[in-house]
């Protein structure tokens, strides 16, 4: 009898909960680590330690209790879309007919894994849905919205708006002196 092929793992439906809140504070060290690394992701340890003005053991072990706190989620590579061949980004608008738990968290995860998704958000307000994608031509927004996201019955509306320029924010954190 031949062998099943094996099964791809199980992802949970929704993302895990969110590590709890730090039972201290963040005091001038955790946050001139934190606005380093959002500097300079790449930065090694040694570099960051000077940086910050602290030992390098200490700086291990502050980067260490901020991830293990929930602070530091990950940190990420930032990529040229336009190099990548996706020199197009989009805002697609979304509202729903139906506002069932079920539907709302399978439409959630199915934008989620919408190719050329960026980001999307999940809104209260007129629009239920923000997704921003990065796609290769108008034709493949077009195919994207007709393929991915009207396909679904609980959607009752789209609107699309053209990005012309993304720039970061100043964030969260207090400005470095």
């Amino acid at each position: 009898m031949p062998t099943p092929p094996p099964q791809k793992p199980q992802t949970p439906p929704h993302p895990a909960k969110p590590a709890p809140l730090p039972t201290t504070p963040l005091d001038g060290t955790d946050l001139a680590i934190l606005g380093a690394l959002v500097d300079d992701g790449r930065m090694t340890n040694a570099a960051l330690a000077a940086r910050v003005g602290v030992a390098e053991s200490t700086c291990a072990y502050r980067v260490r209790a901020l991830r293990q706190a929930g602070v530091i989620e990950s940190i990420n590579a930032r990529l040229n879309l336009a190099a990548l061949g996706h020199p197009i980004n989009a805002i697609i608008k979304v509202r729903l007919g139906s506002h069932t738990g079920d539907l709302v968290r399978a439409l959630y995860d199915n934008l989620v894994d919408v190719p050329g998704a960026l980001t999307v958000l999940h809104m209260a307000g007129d629009d239920d849905f923000l997704l921003h994608v990065a796609v290769e031509s108008p034709e493949k927004l077009r195919d994207l919205i007709l393929e991915h996201v009207t396909v679904h019955p609980v959607v009752r509306q789209t609107e699309t708006q053209l990005v012309f320029e993304v720039r970061d924010g100043r964030g969260v954190l207090p400005r470095r002196r």
